[in-house]
Parts: C-alpha cells; structure tokens; sequence
C-alpha cells in the first residue's frame, strides 16, 4: 500500500479555513431551512471563537451538550478556533450520566440547547461550572447571527497539532465513560488517512447526517470529511426513516454514513424499495458490526455499496477501509488505512504474533492513536503497551490480509471450556429469513461456565418460534455454539448512540437463566 497522504492540516481549523479560501460562495451547511457558505461558516466559527477567548477557556475544556443543529457543528469548531478541548456529551444523557463526564472533564464552561438546559443548567450550578452558555432556539445565542458580519474573523493565534482537540467519552457499556484525549495531529492525520483510501469528490459532495454530531462517527465522516472536500452537510435534526429517505431525494445525497440499525430500520420501512436512490454513491457503516444480510440486501435494493470500516474512539477514530464495491467480502472490514500497522495477538499474554486464521485480540499502531485516557492511568497502561493500541476487540485476518472482527474479548463466552463468540451467532440468527434484529451475549451458568442466551426481533409478518429459530442454530453452528435459549421480543436494548446494549441485555438473560 502506497503510505503517501493527502495534505495533513494543523488542525481542523486550519483545514475550514482552506475549504474557505477555496470556495468561500459554495454551500457548506444545512439544517431545517437554515444554510451557510463556507465563508459565513468561518465568519460564525470565528465570532463565537472570540467570545468564548473573552471567558479565558484556552488550553482548558468546553463540554458541549446539543442536539443535532447548525449550532452544534459551529460550536464545536468554534472550542477548536478558541484553542480549548472540546467536550461533545450525549445530549439525550441523565442527570446522574451527565454528572459523572462534567465531574470527570471539569470544563471552563458547558454549551447546551433549550432541550437539554432542564438537565444541564441545574448541573452547572451543583458541579461549579464557571459559564453556562444556551445556544439556538427562541431564547439561546443563534451561532449564524455573525453570518454577514465582515468584522468576524478566526483567532490570530490558533492551535497547533500537538493541542489536544477533543475529550471524546466512549460508550460506557461496560462500565463508566472514559474521556478518550485525542490531539489536533491525532484527529488531522487520521481525516487524511481516511480521504487517501475513500477519496471524495472536491466540491461536488453532499452528506447526510443522521447520527447524533457528539458521536465521533459523525464528526469524522460527517463534519470533518465534507470540510475537507469542501461539500454540503446536510444535518437532520433526529433520525426518523421517512424522513431521511425524503432527505436523500430532495437534496440529492451523494454519501451516506450511518450504523448498522439505521440501515436495518431504512429497509424496514414501508415502500422502501420504491425510492429514489440513484444520486447515492456510498453509504458507509461505522460504529457497530454490520450483519452480511443487511450489507447484501441494502445493495440489492438500492444499488448502492455500503463501504464498512473498523475503528474506536481511542483510534482517532479509523482503522481500517473497505475502499470499493469490488472489495467487499462479507464480513470484512477491509485492510489497514495508510500508516497504520494492525496485529493479532494472543489473547492471554498480547504478545504472541498470530497467523491468518488465527482469532486473537486486534492491536493497532500509527500516528492517529489517542494520548491516553483522561484520569486513568491504570487502563491507559493498559491499552497502550509498547506503542500499540489493544483495542479489546477479537479479530483475524485471512490470507490477503482482510480483517475480520468476530467480537470485544469482554463479550466472549466459555461454554464448557469452549471459547464463544456471540458475534457468530448473531450472524447466523440475521441470516434467517424470518429475523429483523439479533443480539447473543454468555451468561453464567452452574454447570457449563457459561451459556449463550439471544433476543430475536421478527420482521413484520414472519411466523415463526423461539424453537424453529433454535433448530436454525442447530444447523449451522456446532453444539457448544447452540443458544440455550432464544426470547422473541419487541425490541433489543440498545444504548444511546444505537448500538446493541450488551451489558442491560446481559442483565436481562442473567434474571432469566436457569
């Protein structure tokens, strides 16, 4: 693989003002009737920037609590501008949630919106936060108003790339959010890396955000990517299927990043397959494992590839690329992007290199690789050994040197002294025809150690039992692999961001197992 990179900002500052300078008229942001070019982008970005440089938040943190809106995507780069860290928090969190990242952060001030001031404002008070600043809607700050100022401008003094950017909380489904401490060269390079194997069209791009803009999913193949290529983001303000298919007409998109249940929700949607799909050229899958069924039917029924990537928090946040349609191999999330090494090792010791075929812990090394955690010594320790990431994850590679990610060593099960992995029995689960959603996870169990326990979620009409989906398995796994017991439900947990809540299900079949 050819290691050279596109152009490397400082920082993503540095990276707007250049998109800027380059296409200043050209539209750059989209939310419910609301638009900015890129100059009136920068000219909002750099208002904002001066006012939160007035508080004296540089070199300090700035939690930011919004929805998705034209405020969230300037605030944060406006944090970016100021030379402060910026904070993005789930904004559909609890008090008790909340408390713990403001506590754990400790910013010099929390941006919020009208729907989350009821949680957030309160806080401010108890925890001792200098400045609480409301944004957008009737009574908060509208971040365009600076749109046609000429006088607003970026600061003169920005930050370099050894600044840390962003203090990204990860999910927390095993346990509290660590604060991921991610620098600007961190973040910059790895935008890079991503553009040199999924290249965009400059100037000729526009994006769909569904996801919620805290999420670095989104800030990474939403913000940063179409700043890089000088496209329009279009932001939904929530994700609802009619309303994103209706999106994907009107405003012609051309990419379309999202996780695995949006896809499964989209093609669940009445009249799916008689919309209009033809201005798509990529979806792309992040954030959670895309079952093969939904990658096959979703290019059956659109046409459209669904180019899935690996990757965490801690990894700035991309690892891997699938970089075309020809490439896909299902199950696959592709190979190394450029400047990056991935390994397998054992899971016992981290240490013993693994073979193709081999099933071991996924470890990763390249210029993109967070700082540490933020107060954790112990588990950055921990992560980082040696220069390499362990990224807690159970992966192999093949013999052209695809990855393929099986499942997170904590979900792995040992069923009479067998190693398990829930992932494959999801996968297998997906495969039936009958099943919309699957979710396996090892409970504990007297006298097996462990057993694998699953929650199926029927698509609409499909008949059929918890013992003919178990026949299924029976079928296709071996013996030890067989669920003990499937439970047709409503719906599978899930955390805030979407993903499949392992943990609460885990709780859930534990009350249950016998």
């Amino acid at each position: 693989m050819n290691n050279e990179l596109p152009k490397v900002h400082d920082t993503v500052v540095h990276m707007l003002a250049e998109s800027g300078q380059k296409a200043g008229a050209a539209h750059a942001l989209s939310f419910e009737g609301r638009d900015l070019t890129y100059s009136q982008y920068i000219r909002c970005v750099g208002g904002f920037a001066s006012e939160l440089l007035e508080l004296g938040v540089r070199g300090g943190r700035v939690a930011l609590v919004c929805g998705n809106s034209i405020e969230m995507a300037v605030a944060l780069f406006a944090i970016h501008a100021a030379g402060a860290q910026a904070v993005p928090v789930n904004p559909i969190y609890t008090a008790r949630e909340m408390t713990h990242i403001l506590k754990d952060s400790d910013p010099a001030a929390v941006i919020h919106d009208e729907q989350t001031a009821a949680v957030v404002e309160p806080l401010v008070k108890e925890i001792g936060i200098a400045e609480g600043i409301l944004v957008g809607g009737k009574e908060g700050r509208l971040l365009d108003k600076w749109r046609d100022d000429g006088q607003a401008k970026l600061p003169d003094q920005l930050p370099g790339p050894e600044t840390l950017a962003t203090l990204q909380y990860t999910g927390g489904t095993t346990g509290l959010p660590k604060g991921v401490n991610i620098s600007h060269g961190q973040m910059s390079v790895n935008i890079s890396q991503r553009e040199a194997v999924l290249p965009t069209r400059p100037d000729n791009e526009t994006v769909l955000c569904v996801m919620p803009l805290f999420h670095v999913f989104a800030s990474s193949m939403c913000l940063h990517l179409t700043a890089y290529c000088r496209g329009r983001l279009v932001i939904l303000p929530r994700y609802h299927p009619a309303l994103v298919l209706d999106t994907i007409e009107n405003e012609k998109i051309t990419r379309l990043p999202a996780g695995p249940t949006v896809f499964n929700g989209l093609m669940g949607f009445e009249g799916f397959e008689n919309r209009d799909f033809t201005s798509l050229v990529t979806a792309y899958s992040g954030s959670a494992p895309l079952p093969e069924e939904t990658l096959k039917r979703w290019q059956e029924l659109t046409g459209c590839p669904i180019l899935e990537g690996y990757g965490q928090s801690e990894a700035g946040p991309v690892l891997t690329y699938i970089g075309e349609a020809e490439a896909i191999r299902p199950g696959s999330v592709g190979k190394p992007i450029p400047q990056t090494e991935i390994q397998i090792v054992d899971v016992e010791t981290g240490a013993k290199i693994l073979g193709p075929g081999e099933q071991g812990e996924i470890r990763a090394r390249g210029p993109q690789i967070m700082s540490g955690y933020r107060n954790r010594p112990e588990e950055t320790a921990a992560a980082l050994r040696g220069g390499w990431l362990y990224t807690g994850d159970i992966g192999e590679f093949d013999e052209d040197g695809d990855l393929f990610i099986r499942d997170r060593k904590k979900d792995m099960a040992i069923v009479g002294g067998y190693n398990v992995y829930p992932r494959e029995i999801d996968e297998v689960l997906y495969s039936n025809p009958a099943v919309h959603e699957a979710a396996a996870v090892g409970v504990p169990d007297e006298y097996r150690g462990e057993i694998i326990k699953a929650c199926v979620v029927l698509k609409p009409g499909a008949e059929v039992s918890a013992d003919d989906l178990l026949d299924y398995c029976r079928e296709n796994l071996a013996k030890y692999k067989v669920p003990a017991a499937i439970d047709i439900v409503d719906e599978v947990p899930k955390t805030t961001v979407g993903k499949i809540d392992k943990l609460a299900l885990r709780k859930i079949a534990s009350g249950g197992a016998s």
